[in-house]
């Protein structure tokens, strides 16, 4: 299937000419983090598409890509963080 030619905006500001790249393979995990309030966080990114930037090179020659993407994100809060909890007074 031949590259679709598309616009993207680089993170200075810049437009730049891109090129669509199919993906073929995609292995997805989560980060687990634990915060200090108690709560945990699950997070992936669910890759929908990519783009090679034309002319866009990184420090190490290889061609700069661009991702589209969705976060996914399930949260697991403490009882007393979450909305409806009593809070007893002086104590939080």
């Amino acid at each position: 299937m031949p590259e679709k030619r598309v616009k993207v905006k680089l993170p200075n500001g810049a437009d730049a000419d891109a090129y669509e790249v199919s993906v073929v393979e995609a292995h997805a995990q989560w980060t687990d983090i634990k915060l200090e309030d108690g709560s945990s966080l699950r997070i992936k990114a669910v890759i929908i598409g990519a783009v090679r930037v034309e002319g866009q090179y990184d420090q190490e020659g290889n061609p700069l890509y661009m991702v589209k993407a969705n976060q996914v994100m399930t949260v697991s809060a403490p009882d007393h963080l979450r909305k409806g909890a009593s809070v007893v007074k002086g104590v939080q």
